[in-house]
């Protein structure tokens, strides 16, 4: 598991129309994803005003980075048939480096772009429709349906439904708060998690608000200008991270792994969104935005393949070694690259986020590309 959807505009005339950010997400997590306004394709019909912001795509790309991390992290839990325990790492001796750099390390990334999308689509929205607040109930209650016939048909190990239920309760209600508000109970959110419930789920609704703190300040559509700031960045979560990924080897404390996690997806976030400005960005953008912009249907197809997988390998899940878990999500992440690639030369975003968007604005929205 998450982009902002856009309604079709007005008459022909205008520039063409991209999928939108907010509607890739899943997320873990993240799902619902977050980005910028589009321009529209002219040969949508309905009416509504266009939105002047540009496309933040290299969102796409750290949505596609994180679903990998998140895949990798959820090979073993979603392979243990019949296990209603999200498994995460052991809470003691990760001294392995899948518990160093992966584990709990891509849902913050997906939390927080969940937030963001919520409040662009929020912008959005507002520019077109006089209620945009039914428009976000709506599609948050679809992502809730989506979310429990995933748990209860697949996995019970789905995130969706948490974002689902987290967005009705605190990310829509935070729509009516100034933006300073918002950030201060983002704040006090995540640290209330930490000292009572040691993170996990508990860190989505603080998560939530933080990526929402950071779009009403402006920190997001800044992303694609923005070099040092997240260069810095980048390095000084790496160092915050180093002490409690000490203490996480030493001691295997339940506090210092979940601590060491969200510091450390604070640096692959702004790590990758620094490269993102560099040479490097065409081949960072080809190898991830493809998976970012289909993130949704990525994440729930990944449980069929994962599942389908698991039946042909040996031994229990929980005894695989780290290679066997990177080869499965290598292949399954090799497969849908290649599927989200030659989907979208054809269609302007996925089947899933295509549905999505059309129970989100009633509307159905064209699929194919001109």
């Amino acid at each position: 598991m998450p982009r902002e959807d856009l309604p079709p505009p007005p008459h022909p005339g205008g520039p063409p129309l991209h999928p939108t950010h907010a509607e890739g997400q899943a997320g873990h997590p993240g799902l619902a994803q977050g980005a910028i306004g589009y321009p529209r394709r002219p040969e949508d019909p309905t009416p509504g005003p266009v939105s002047g912001r540009p496309r933040i795509a290299a969102l796409d790309a750290i949505r596609g980075f994180a679903l990998c991390g998140v895949l990798i992290a959820n090979v073993v839990p979603i392979a243990n048939v019949g296990n209603a325990a999200v498994a995460a790492a052991p809470a003691g001796g990760k001294s392995d480096w899948l518990g160093m750099l992966v584990h709990q390390r891509f849902f913050p990334i997906f939390s927080l772009l969940f937030g963001v999308g919520f409040s662009l689509l929020l912008d959005s929205a507002g520019q077109r429709v006089p209620r945009p607040r039914l428009l976000l109930l709506r599609r948050l209650l679809v992502l809730l349906a989506i979310g429990l016939a995933h748990m209860f048909l697949l996995w019970w190990g789905d995130i969706l439904t948490v974002y689902a239920l987290v967005g009705l309760v605190v990310l829509l209600p935070s729509t009516w708060l100034p933006r300073w508000a918002v950030a201060g109970l983002a704040a006090a959110l995540i640290a209330t998690s930490l000292i009572v419930q040691g993170g996990h789920y508990s860190l989505v609704p603080g998560l939530f608000l933080l990526g929402s703190a950071l779009t009403r300040y402006g920190v997001i559509g800044r992303i694609e200008r923005a070099t040092w700031g997240p260069a810095v960045s980048c390095l000084a979560f790496a160092a915050a991270a180093a002490p409690f990924l000490w203490a996480q080897i030493s001691t295997g404390n339940t506090l210092s792994f979940t601590v060491s996690g969200l510091l450390l997806a604070g640096a692959y976030f702004c790590g990758l969104a620094a490269l993102l400005r560099t040479p490097l960005r065409p081949v960072l953008q080809a190898a991830f935005a493809p998976l970012g912009r289909m993130a949704l249907t990525n994440y729930l197809t990944a449980t069929l393949l994962v599942r389908a997988v698991a039946r042909l390998m040996d031994g229990p899940p929980a005894e695989w070694p780290a290679t066997t878990v990177l080869m499965i999500a290598g292949g399954i992440l090799a497969v849908q690259w290649l599927w989200s690639t030659l989907w979208l030369r054809r269609y302007r975003q996925g089947p899933l986020e295509w549905l999505w968007r059309w129970a989100t604005w009633g509307r159905r929205p064209l699929l194919h590309l001109p």
